[in-house]
């Protein structure tokens, strides 16, 4: 009696045939979600029945949010924040004395009455800061007066350009008509308000400027040693 050998396949493993649809389905979630496979698994049969080991990898989306200056920029109308307003400039003061109290100064009275020159000629170098010389500008008056016979014309020039260095009123009329008419007068009110302001016409410009750098020194050596510690 003849034995014929039938090959009949073994049944499938259930456990095989469950785990293969479960891959499948977490399979088709992830690439919905993420836009690829990541799975892959090895679809193969063992006669024992045992799957093989699955290899899962993973790839994993960073997903970078950028942010910009810009998203966070809030458009803010210019009428909320209105452009400073200018400073306002400072009002016109009076002068220090009157243009008829030349016998305030009874030196610089005479001196004026008898050599003009020098009164002016030291009224323009404090006026011009330095850049020109008491001897210069009184040469230039006498000058004017020998030529012309009529200074005014000069000095009324540096009467506008002190008042406006220290904020002054034209009083009491127009420069060139005080100095046309009172010109000894001028002279004497504006030798006067430079002396009020701290100058001594008499060292000129430099000489003034030396004078306030020692007093400033002198200041700086006189304050106490406590002054320093207590800033601290």
């Amino acid at each position: 009696m003849s034995t014929t050998a039938n090959n009949i396949d073994p049944p499938l493993n259930p456990y095989v045939e469950y785990y293969r649809k479960y891959l499948s389905s977490l399979s088709s979630a992830l690439t919905s979600t993420v836009g690829s496979n990541v799975f892959s698994f090895v679809d193969e049969q063992t006669s024992t029945g045992i799957p093989l080991t699955t290899t899962t990898t993973t790839t994993t989306t960073t997903k970078t949010s950028s942010f910009s200056a810009e998203s966070y920029a809030t458009d803010t109308p210019d009428e909320d924040y209105p452009p400073p307003s200018p400073e306002k400039p400072k009002p016109l003061g009076p002068w220090s004395t009157g243009l008829c109290d030349c016998f305030d100064d009874v030196h610089n009275c005479c001196l004026t009455c008898w050599c003009p020159c020098i009164t002016f000629g030291q009224i323009a170098e404090i006026v011009d800061r330095g850049s020109s010389s008491c001897g210069t500008s009184g040469v230039l008056y006498t000058l004017m007066i020998c030529v012309t016979g009529c200074p005014c014309f000069f000095t009324c020039f540096y009467r506008s350009k002190m008042r406006r260095q220290h904020r002054l009123k034209a009083e009491p009329c127009w420069d060139c008509c005080v100095h046309c008419w009172c010109e000894g007068c001028a002279l004497c009110q504006e030798y006067r308000e430079l002396r009020s302001r701290g100058y001594d016409l008499s060292i000129g410009w430099h000489g003034n400027i030396e004078n306030k750098q020692r007093r400033a020194v002198e200041m700086k050596m006189m304050e106490p040693v406590g002054k320093e510690a207590m800033t601290r």
